[in-house]
């Protein structure tokens, strides 16, 4: 990209109105949807649960690149109700930060929420877990297996961490089985709806709404910028998504608040297509088209590993991104990842 192309940033105001609605919106939805239950026939109760729980897993990634004010200890506070139940916030901001390596992107060691493995790792998972792997593979049973299989990988390495003695997660963990506590005596004792239903509509449904973006988000290919994916024409999804459809654009300035993306995405189109190789969606229909029950890409990474900027020859770094003030953005994610490193899987 050119210097021309790179997106001007204007500054952000103290605090961030259209992403304060969204938050009190979200909880005010899931408030209403708890208390109400009742009121609600189940057939409409799940979706509605589904979507205000996905929304919310959109606004956490919102709230864990900076939004919507300054002060991070507010922010944090706004995001960590664990309405999920099995992800603490601190590990998902750890583990994101360490993502947004994006020289590593779709790396099986590197990344934490790639979907590849290397050819040890994949003799490694046995006969059983390469089966539940390649199921998926495609997008149902992404949907179906993933709600299950994205929780049990994480916690089974957070076990590991945490057996290992590893301080710094324990403490994270009891502070999200507090807020697990607080939570469900308000789902179960305040408002008595039934254990089943939260967990189909909020936890399981809302998980796997969340799956349909990252599904096809990411590929393995050579060159770094050639990893990420469009999906355009996605007014519903890109609302639910906060516009990380565009998710080039994410990766590129990450500290861009989803109200703006949108219009970067537009002004930048051809050079942001330029430079991500053309891995473009027409909108989600494309990505259910091709993928419901086709696989996305093979399970194992084509090269073992996810190739640095050194290993190929003639392709620089995007001028934009090198010698634009985002790099000094990406900078400090790297650094709030080096000082707090995760090696684990949050592959949701």
């Amino acid at each position: 990209m050119s210097h021309n192309d790179v997106v001007p940033l204007p500054r952000l105001p103290t605090v961030e109105w259209p992403t304060v609605a969204l938050i009190v919106s979200i909880y005010g939805s899931f408030l209403g949807l708890t208390y109400f239950h009742e009121a609600v026939p189940l057939w409409l109760w799940l979706p509605l649960a589904a979507w205000t729980s996905a929304w919310w897993g959109s606004a956490q990634h919102e709230i864990l690149h900076g939004h919507p004010t300054r002060l991070r200890g507010l922010n944090t506070a706004l995001a960590t109700p664990p309405l999920w139940l099995w992800l603490p916030f601190e590990c998902y901001r750890r583990s994101h930060f360490t993502h947004h390596h994006d020289e590593r992107l779709t790396d099986p060691l590197d990344d934490p929420e790639s979907r590849y493995w290397t050819p040890d790792g994949w003799q490694e998972l046995g006969a059983v877990g390469r089966l539940l792997v390649r199921l998926q593979a495609n997008l149902l049973g992404r949907l179906v297996l993933g709600p299950i299989w994205s929780p049990g990988r994480f916690w089974r390495e957070e076990i590991s961490r945490i057996r290992a003695g590893d301080r710094l997660h324990r403490r994270i963990w009891a502070w999200h089985a507090l807020w697990v506590a607080l939570l469900l005596t308000w789902v179960l004792i305040v408002c008595r709806v039934p254990l089943w239903q939260y967990f189909l509509g909020f936890v399981y449904l809302g998980t796997s709404l969340s799956l349909v973006r990252s599904f096809a988000e990411h590929k393995a290919r050579d060159h770094v910028e050639q990893r990420t994916a469009i999906v355009e024409n996605s007014p519903i999804f890109g609302l639910l998504f906060l516009h990380n459809n565009l998710h080039v654009v994410h990766h590129r300035w990450p500290t861009l608040p989803w109200y703006r993306i949108p219009r970067a995405y537009a002004e930048n189109r051809d050079a942001v297509l330029r430079d991500n190789g053309g891995l473009l969606y027409r909108g989600y229909r494309d990505v259910f088209r091709r993928f419901l029950l086709q696989s996305h890409d093979a399970p194992v990474h084509p090269l073992g590993r996810a190739p640095m900027r050194a290993d190929y020859a003639g392709a620089e770094y995007p001028a934009a991104l090198a010698s634009s003030s985002q790099a000094r953005v990406v900078a400090k994610c790297d650094d709030v990842a080096d000082e707090n490193p995760l090696s684990s899987s949050i592959a949701a």
